[in-house]
């Protein structure tokens, strides 16, 4: 257990840029990006990460629906009985974004699980990990495979109370007969 380079207490150095308003491409209820939930996956356009041979480049464009708290509970709502979990696939360009739909989603749909999908290597500063119950972080590397690849360079981990983080990575990997 251990966090991957995320201190609480640190805030990033003050930088103009462009801030894009974070939409959302579309969503769908799945059942294996968070281990034994039943999982809300919205996929977030925007990407800045760009991997290479990624599946998913459509959600590199700047495309799609805003996501905000009134959007979100729409969503929600309309799944809510069937859910245990809502993850955000991607937002790694607004952080402090991710940070403020996770805590939202904590505060107004409690006991409903909070995930977020990142491609960066390590969490960023701007998420309080009180705000999520998991959090995968890596890029996609082709040579080394998704999740379910014992070779991959993603993790999946659990968020406990306390702020450490179990790697359930392993989660994903198919046992041997």
């Amino acid at each position: 257990m251990g966090t991957p380079d995320n201190k609480q207490g640190d805030r990033p150095a003050v930088r103009a840029r462009l801030v894009l308003t974070m939409k959302f491409y579309n969503y769908d209820i799945v059942f294996q990006e968070i281990p034994d939930e039943v999982t809300l996956a919205i996929n977030i356009t925007g990407c800045p990460n760009h991997c290479p041979e990624c599946h998913s480049r459509f959600l590199w464009n700047d495309v799609g629906e805003e996501l905000n708290e009134n959007s979100l509970t729409a969503i929600i709502h309309e799944y809510q009985s069937a859910i245990t979990c809502v993850c955000l696939m991607g937002g790694d360009q607004d952080p402090a974004g991710i940070d403020r739909l996770a805590a939202f989603i904590r505060s107004q749909f409690a006991p409903i699980k909070t995930g977020w999908y990142s491609g960066r290597q390590q969490l960023a500063p701007e998420v309080d990990l009180s705000h999520l119950d998991f959090v995968k972080l890596g890029p996609y590397i082709a040579d080394r495979g998704p999740l379910k690849s014992e070779n991959t360079n993603q993790h999946l981990y659990r968020v406990h109370p306390d702020g450490q983080l179990e790697d359930i990575t392993f989660r994903f990997w198919r046992k041997k007969l």
